[in-house]
């Protein structure tokens, strides 16, 4: 069974160690997820399995995922039209040199669906509260898988919080 990226099927490599960031890369040459430390560390290969679980690509062996869906930062755009949270990145100039937005974009996508389910963070206050509010604090904890070197955390923080600043209202 296949692997589907971007909403196109794709076959599985036949080495099975390759890892699934090697594999949108260097196989079919996709190359928004980055690979940073390749240790799980930065956040700079996060990529979404069924459009709503973030996940590391550098550690996650591609044949793991066999007969699901990953999107990737390419695969967020639809008809040439920017995902709204890439257009907020823009608006608030959440990146400098670029290299972490993709991975921080698909984690706050990621990250905004679990919030949604309620499930709690290490700074949620309230386990059996019935929704969790998205603060300053909470956003921050969330997201802080992702490294950005050069700095953009305000600008990122920034667009993160006026796109979901709805749904947490």
């Amino acid at each position: 069974m296949p692997i589907t990226i971007n909403g196109s099927e794709a076959p599985l490599p036949d080495d099975p160690r390759v890892s699934l960031l090697d594999l949108l890369r260097e196989q079919l040459h996709l190359s928004g997820a980055k690979k940073g430390c390749n240790q799980g560390a930065c956040g700079a290969c996060t990529v979404l399995v069924d459009g709503k679980e973030r996940i590391l690509s550098c550690l996650a062996l591609a044949v793991q995922y066999e007969g699901r869906s990953i999107t990737s930062i390419e695969g967020l755009a639809v008809d040439g039209a920017l995902h709204p949270l890439q257009r907020r990145f823009v608006e608030h100039d959440g990146f400098q040199c670029g290299y972490c937005t993709p991975g921080q974009i698909c984690s706050a996508i990621g990250m905004a669906e679990e919030w949604r389910r309620g499930v709690p963070s290490h700074v949620t206050e309230d386990f059996s509260a019935e929704t969790i509010a998205l603060t300053h604090d909470e956003l921050r904890e969330r997201m802080s898988g992702n490294l950005c070197r050069c700095g953009a955390y305000n600008g990122i923080v920034a667009a993160v919080t006026e796109e979901f600043a709805e749904a947490a209202s």
